[in-house]
């Protein structure tokens, strides 16, 4: 296929001269997206309150600025669209679902309110393209049928997060037919790797590292038999590089999965391994509102639109991001918060 062939061979020549910016730049996917942009485009903007993140993990370039602010606040806003970027990467969020079960207000105004000011501002200054990162884990329901393909959105969801990310869709979607905004939106699946510090909202396999290398058992809401689609962070960015050039995207909604689903019982067991963590696993009841046993993505339009093809294995990419955690664990004990 000619779009496969691209995404082989492409060398994003297209972001030469580009002014860049990364909302929650200093986050997983957006500082391992500003770390490839870096390398590929005239300047990288990264705006993030580091709500959720920290200083630490943004890449150090001379060609990428960070400006600590936030995305509801205008005047912040203002100074980062005054530089005139060209791309937009939206990736800033209320993450994720326990959180915005917990804190539903502030969920609505981060994942609604702060994607329509952003969208506002990239429509002034004529951006390019606007990427925004939806949540496949989100906008699916109970009555979708896995592997989860782009026609078969819910709105029968089951936590704030997944309401407001599809919020977010709505928005992008308005935004690209009422003023011909070229947008794309990036679903994710279970993102995981390098550059994200455990918490008590974050996701669960930094969790789990963080968890068994202090020598503690591994708690599985559930029986071990619930999958999830582990996407390592790598594959997301180059997706999401491909997203911002290729021009069949825009308009477009878009599933980055890696399209494998694995147990988490057995992902657990590969942690305490990689680790040498004897505590095991313990089991404890199902959040209320987890409904989803099993996720799975459907990458066949990635694949047809984009090129997109996932090339890390999971535990290869377990084995990274364990490499990731021991290099940086000073950074990371002194910086998770439970």
């Amino acid at each position: 296929m000619v779009l496969q062939d691209r995404m082989i061979k492409m060398d994003y020549s297209e972001y030469q001269g580009k002014t860049v910016l990364v909302t929650g730049g200093a986050g997983c996917v957006g500082s391992n997206l500003t770390r490839k942009l870096s390398e590929l485009a005239e300047k990288v903007i990264i705006l993030d309150n580091l709500s959720s993140a920290y200083e630490w993990n943004i890449p150090i370039a001379d060609n990428v600025q960070f400006v600590e602010g936030d995305i509801l606040n205008d005047e912040e806003l203002k100074r980062v669209f005054k530089e005139q970027p060209d791309m937009v990467f939206h990736l800033a969020a209320h993450f994720a679902n326990q959180n915005s079960v917990d804190n539903p207000e502030k969920d609505l105004m981060v994942n609604g309110i702060g994607i329509l000011k952003v969208l506002q501002y990239a429509q002034l200054v004529g951006v390019d393209r606007f990427v925004y990162s939806s949540s496949g884990c989100g906008v699916y329901g109970l009555e979708s049928q896995m592997p989860f393909k782009e026609h078969d959105i819910s709105i029968n969801l089951h936590t704030p997060y997944q309401v407001t990310k599809l919020l977010g869709e709505l928005y992008t979607n308005y935004f690209h037919n009422l003023y011909n905004l070229p947008i794309v939106n990036a679903r994710f699946f279970n993102v995981f790797g390098p550059g994200e510090v455990p918490g008590k909202y974050r996701n669960v396999i930094p969790n789990f590292f963080y968890w068994s290398m202090n020598g503690q058992p591994l708690p599985i809401t559930g029986n071990g038999n619930e999958t999830r689609d582990w996407t390592f962070v790598e594959d997301i960015v180059n997706g999401l590089l491909s997203m911002g050039v290729v021009e069949e995207a825009v308009g477009e909604a878009i599933n980055l999965g890696s399209g494998i689903d694995h147990k988490v019982g057995d992902m657990a067991e590969i942690v305490n391994k990689l680790t040498g963590n004897k505590a095991g696993i313990k089991y404890t009841p199902r959040r209320n509102w987890d409904a989803k046993t099993c996720l799975l993505s459907s990458i066949n339009k990635a694949k047809d639109i984009l090129g997109y093809k996932p090339k890390m294995g999971f535990e290869d990419g377990l084995t990274r991001t364990h490499q990731w955690f021991t290099n940086n664990w000073n950074n990371i004990q002194d910086s998770a918060e439970f």
